[in-house]
């Protein structure tokens, strides 16, 4: 093969020229102080976006979920999450670690709650029961195949919390994935949530960093409870200056990203062997069934890698390929030919 072709996550993009160029460039100064340039002008911008007052600059998307939990919550509270939900699965605990507050598990359908299942698992003002006082949200949902809640659900279930007096914070590291898939700005998404949590390093492709955007006054708060995880970083602008290009050059591609893993799924669906759940292929993820094979998901991964083709292992018999602005067609071509060669080595 003429090169290493990686699907693992749109993680590991490079950033392109212009961003090391702009990295280089950047005007600084102590963000702790508010003097960093460059981060004010990304925050102010990644807040224009979503339609919210001010952002809040963090180090990761982790961070800035649990920053946005904190500042929403107190200790003892109780959060409801979708069951497979990022905030759930893959962020260490971090939520009883920092906020103190305990996960309530609802589960959706493909990623996307239902307002009754919401409504349901709320608690009633019980002495014995904790309060429940935040809905957080994940769109596009990463365990589900990288799904999308349309903005009309949005809307539904942010009216549940708010009849019940809970805060809604998204979980949106590929937010503009979900608007672009939608055919609507980000916006319309973000207007039914009181924060949002979106990634620069994800699909927008910069090397660093996730900003979190709300009100002026939460958005304060929030800034608090950064410093309190270790996030107040100093000279930051030299990494702000790379989510400033993520933002105003990387936004509209993504399209080019979800053609390509429909392609690559559309091809993958005809091998013997593999099963694809076509409903979810919605934006840049593809989640293969390869127990049909006779391997298992570290099995066809690692067999994926003697041939230069980088896929990551999401359960015991499932693999996930993500398409990101470093995978071309012709990449997608090339990793087809390789998926078919393992997968009818092995029948």
């Amino acid at each position: 093969m003429p090169h290493e072709i990686d699907l693992r996550s749109d993680t590991v993009t490079k950033p392109t020229p212009e961003m090391r160029r702009v990295m280089a460039e950047a005007e600084v100064g102590d963000d702790v102080y508010g003097e960093d340039p460059t981060v004010n002008r990304l925050e102010a911008l990644a807040a224009r976006r979503l339609g919210k007052e001010a952002g809040l600059f963090v180090a990761t998307g982790t961070m800035g979920n649990q920053v946005a939990i904190m500042t929403h919550t107190q200790r003892g509270d109780e959060i409801i999450v979708e069951s497979d939900s990022h905030i759930f699965m893959y962020e260490v605990g971090a939520t009883a670690v920092f906020s103190g507050a305990q996960i309530r598990q609802v589960p959706g359908a493909g990623g996307v709650l239902n307002p009754s299942g919401v409504e349901a698992a709320i608690r009633e003002n019980d002495i014995h029961a904790p309060r429940t006082s935040l809905l957080c949200l994940e769109n596009t949902h990463n365990r589900a195949g990288g799904t999308v809640t349309p903005v009309q659900r949005m809307r539904e279930l942010y009216g549940v919390a708010k009849r019940h007096g809970m805060a809604v914070h998204l979980d949106g590291a590929r937010v503009f994935n979900a608007a672009v898939a939608l055919g609507v700005d980000a916006k319309e998404i973000a207007a039914w949530t009181d924060s949002v949590q979106f990634c620069l390093s994800k699909s927008l492709a910069a090397p660093i960093g996730s900003v979190i955007v709300g009100s002026k006054d939460w958005i304060d708060r929030a800034r608090k409870n950064r410093k309190m995880m270790g996030g107040g970083m100093r000279q930051a602008g030299i990494i702000a200056a790379a989510g400033i290009v993520a933002l105003e050059k990387m936004v509209d591609r993504l399209a080019e990203d979800h053609e390509n893993a429909r392609l690559l799924a559309e091809n993958l669906a005809e091998v013997r062997g593999l099963r694809i759940d076509m409903n979810t292929v919605q934006t840049n993820m593809v989640f293969v069934d390869v127990s049909g094979t006779g391997m298992t998901a570290d099995q066809f991964s690692l067999a994926g890698l003697e041939y230069g083709v980088k896929f990551n292992p999401s359960d015991p018999m499932k693999v996930r390929f993500v398409t990101h602005k470093d995978v071309t067609r012709e990449d997608v071509l090339e990793a087809v030919k390789v998926v078919r060669r393992i997968a009818g080595g092995r029948q």
